[in-house]
């Protein structure tokens, strides 16, 4: 009983790092989908053509209340000047626990070549928005009382923004951004204080480079992510490979990432005290046919002491227009 009981434990510790409900968006690998800006507030706007995305993404099949989360956005230039706008609205269930938000997003993109032949641009963004955090509490009660426990559902809304900056050099990019700049009580949805988490800052930072020789259908992207959220010193990192090849309707790619926590968790095992990190394994595939974009995301929990190792799917479905003729003379697939 002991046992269950510590790997309940992990198991909390371990979603709250990557599915919590109250930290703003989760950031798992659907940045991967041709989504950047959905992490990354200077990627509105950035490329040849507008771009709408949704996703879809559930977690541990089967399972009562088990994480979910739904996305939409929206970017484009704004005419033919070098600012751009953006929107994002989600839905993010974890449990008991919920959040709805809605931001918006202004960036500004700054051309240092001559034209858009050779490019070199050092994007910024700046997204605002609210976040409505929830927490039902109406099934907690059975029979009885508790004084810390309302029996109702309770909820806070609050406002926040993300700011980050991009840089594109022919086919090399990085990424910086802050997201949930200011504190705020959003966590505390309890009067009676049960936890209280005012420090919502997480730091992303993200690089890559595309390879492709010239005249080839085929190009590499290998790329990094780096995680650190503020308020509970937790950091990760992504380590990523993706592949395109060109075809006459349009494109095919398809890649792995492999998440590894920086920080760990320790277990009674039975025998002792053991200690594991967090680690994923995530294939995904996709295929750009003319202007829509589709996807297929899968999770699969590489631990020893886990809830359940897979059932981690999402889809993605885009669609590009308003897109322009002249474009980028690169090998980089997100901004052309």
């Amino acid at each position: 009983m002991m046992f269950k009981k510590i790997c309940v434990i992990i198991l909390i510790v371990f979603a709250a790092q990557l599915s919590t409900a109250q930290e703003g968006l989760p950031i798992y690998s659907d940045y991967l989908t041709d989504n950047y800006y959905l992490i990354h507030p200077s990627m509105a706007g950035v490329a040849n053509c507008a771009k709408i995305r949704l996703t879809a993404r559930k977690q541990w099949f089967g399972q009562d209340n088990a994480p979910a989360l739904q996305t939409m956005s929206i970017n484009s230039r704004i005419g033919e000047t070098q600012s751009a706008v953006g929107a994002i609205v989600y839905n993010d269930k974890n449990g008991y626990h919920s959040q709805t938000a809605a931001y918006l997003t202004y960036a500004h993109h700054l051309m240092f070549s001559r034209n858009e032949i050779d490019l070199n641009m050092l994007s910024f963004g700046l997204s605002a928005g609210a976040i409505q955090y929830k927490l039902d509490e109406s099934t907690f009660l059975s029979d009885g009382y508790d004084p810390i426990i309302s029996g109702v559902e309770q909820s806070a809304t609050n406002f926040n923004i993300d700011f980050g900056f991009s840089y594109h050099f022919i086919n090399f990019y990085a990424h910086a951004t802050v997201k949930n700049v200011l504190n705020n009580d959003g966590i505390n949805v309890n009067e009676r204080g049960i936890y209280k988490f005012d420090n919502l800052r997480t730091l992303l930072f993200s690089a890559g480079n595309v390879f492709n020789k010239l005249g080839s259908d085929w190009s590499y992207e290998p790329s990094i992510l780096f995680l650190y959220r503020d308020g509970t010193k937790e950091s990760s990192i992504d380590l990523n490979a993706k592949v395109y090849k060109e075809m006459e309707f349009g494109k095919l790619w398809g890649g792995m990432s492999y998440r590894r926590s920086l920080d760990g968790a320790e277990f009674n095992n039975g025998a002792g005290v053991s200690s594991q990190k967090l680690q994923y394994i995530t294939p995904f595939v996709g295929v750009d046919y003319k202007n829509f974009v589709f996807a297929y995301t899968y999770s699969y929990q590489a631990n020893s002491v886990v809830f359940n190792n897979g059932g981690f799917h999402q889809l993605t479905l885009g669609y590009n227009f308003g897109c322009r003729k002249r474009k980028y003379e690169c090998a980089c697939p997100a901004i052309n």
